[in-house]
């Protein structure tokens, strides 16, 4: 007999080599991946991340242009009423002198008007310098709309001089003023020198100029100017050439959706819950060591015998199997909750923060999709595949492991570790979906789903065992009916085969077998009542 055990011991340690060697290659062949990754992806976020600022400071600089520009309007305005107020209270002095010298004749008359005159030609110039060195274009119009005046800037951005004789309203066809991005001319209601005439401000940007194959977009501010009874005596619109700032502005939005294109691309190898998680905005603010610890589900799904079935494919045939199978499972995860921590070759592994019931309807609905998928593998001439699924519950670390110039996203804990070796006793059993206890015990309700009690393990390095239960609400219906039926007499055999009955739990066992010809762990448990019965036998007939 402790030959035997011996023999099993070595068995099992063959076995479990085999199983690290397995996953040691599949972490190698994901190292490789993630590493190409990494180096094509980073080279473009620095890209990104450079022409951003480049943006940006441009921005700023066309941002504090615009600021001045509307401090040089806010002193011409002003500027342009302190002339006005002068003249006014120039004239009306000299009224009074004029009224006073009368007796002097037309001599005294004759100098009051040159002098005037002197006055207001001497303002004009003085004002006229001012505004010609501002580094926008101004423009001024009488309350009747006629053109009163017209810097250098104005002329030159509107390509031509003012005649006095310009009507306001016809200026967009005469400078070919269009509205931004298209082919009609500025509307006259909406024109902000027109508006300051009717007493409005306002400020407008959607105004360009066209002067054969150039375009000019324009920012406009205009005002009115009051007299002294309220009526509006003169309008003043103010413009500059927005040419670059537009530039700015399209590059950045073209930046920001090439961002957005890349954080959406990043999303697919690092999950938003990730970052959620470890309270992070961006990938770009992960730091290595970065890390948090959360109660959590862990599913791992794994194909059954795909290296038998890969040997059958081509590399191409391969790579289009493996995502036609996992852009399937995929949605059953997202819709329930979770979300894909990695893909470990066929296999994959998820996780579920938000109760053990969303794990649970995961792996309940990746099953029936699989049985979906096969009923198509089986019109195209396919072989049918068989996945198995185990999931823990419990406290684990979420973090970034690496180097600071190659790291990773990945989940550190007995509770991982548990449910990797509860997705491989599947195998043993030959069942699609077992779960620890627990995971049971946080269920809201365990009756809701088709469950019973098969095996109680215990995980290396731990004294405690585990209880492991299969849910098998995915079986096909005629096999999940039969396993209802028998569950008291399965788990009465189960609970003689752990009190080393094992002749009485055979023959439970073969009740249930009767009645369940496919229920593979009963036929597993059968077997093994007969070679301990033998053994024990043996054992006393010496």
């Amino acid at each position: 007999m402790a030959m035997q055990a011996e023999q099993l011991s070595s068995e099992q340690l063959l076995l479990e080599i085999e199983m690290l060697r397995q996953e040691l290659e599949a972490v190698k062949r994901d190292k490789v991946d993630l590493e190409i990754l990494l180096e094509t992806t980073t080279a473009h976020a620095d890209a990104i991340e450079v022409l951003l600022y480049e943006s940006n400071q441009q921005l700023q600089a066309e941002i504090a242009e615009r600021q001045r520009a509307e401090a040089a309007l806010k002193a011409c305005a002003i500027e342009l009423q302190s002339f006005l107020d002068a003249l006014a209270k120039d004239k009306v002095d000299l009224e009074l002198l004029l009224e006073t010298t009368t007796e002097h004749g037309d001599t005294v008359e004759d100098w009051l008007y040159n002098q005037a005159e002197e006055a207001v030609v001497n303002g004009e110039k003085r004002l006229a310098q001012v505004l010609d060195a501002v580094p926008v274009g101004v423009y001024v119009v009488d309350a009747s709309g006629n053109p009163y005046y017209a810097n250098k800037m104005a002329q030159k951005i509107l390509g031509q001089a003012i005649a006095p004789e310009t009507s306001t309203p016809n200026l967009p066809q005469m400078s070919q003023i269009y509205e931004a991005g298209t082919n009609q001319l500025y509307p006259c209601d909406r024109q902000p020198i027109l508006r300051a005439l009717r007493g409005e401000s306002g400020t407008i940007d959607d105004m360009e100029i066209r002067q054969g194959d150039k375009v000019i977009p324009l920012e406009v501010w205009a005002t009115p100017i009051f007299d002294e009874k309220g009526k509006v005596e003169y309008a003043i619109a103010a413009f500059q050439d927005i040419t670059d700032r537009k530039k700015a502005e399209a590059e950045r939005i073209k930046f920001t959706s090439e961002l957005f294109q890349l954080n959406q691309a990043f999303s697919r190898f690092v999950p938003r819950q990730f970052l959620q998680y470890l309270d992070k905005d961006s990938i770009v603010d992960v730091k290595l060591g970065d890390h948090v610890q959360k109660e959590m589900s862990v599913l791992f799904a794994d194909i059954r015998d795909f290296t038998t079935l890969s040997e059958r494919m081509t590399p191409e045939e391969n790579f289009k199997f493996i995502n036609a199978y996992l852009s399937r499972m995929e949605p059953a995860i997202v819709q329930n909750k979770g979300f894909i921590d990695k893909y470990i070759g066929d296999g994959i592994m998820a996780l579920f923060s938000k109760g053990a019931d969303n794990a649970i309807k995961a792996a309940i609905s990746m099953l029936q999709r699989l049985t979906t998928y096969n009923q198509h593998r089986a019109k195209a001439g396919y072989i049918s595949i068989q996945v198995g699924i185990g999931i823990n519950t419990g406290s684990l670390m979420l973090g970034t492991v690496g180097g600071y110039s190659r790291m990773d996203s990945t989940v550190i804990s007995d509770t991982v570790n548990l449910a990797s070796r509860i997705e491989g006793l599947t195998k043993e059993y030959r069942v699609s979906l077992l779960i620890s206890h627990h995971t049971f015990s946080q269920l809201q309700d365990a009756n809701q789903y088709a469950f019973r009690l098969i095996d109680r393990v215990k995980v290396k390095g731990k004294l405690a065992a585990v209880s492991v239960y299969e849910v098998f609400d995915a079986d096909p219906p005629k096999i999940r009916d039969a396993k209802l039926a028998t569950k008291t007499a399965f788990e009465e055999a189960l609970l003689l085969y752990n009190l080393h009955s094992f002749k009485q739990a055979a023959q439970l066992f073969e009740e249930c077998l009767h009645l369940n010809p496919d229920d593979t762990v009963a036929q597993n448990y059968l077997e093994r009542c007969q070679r301990m019965d033998s053994t024990l036998r043996n054992n006393s007939q010496r």
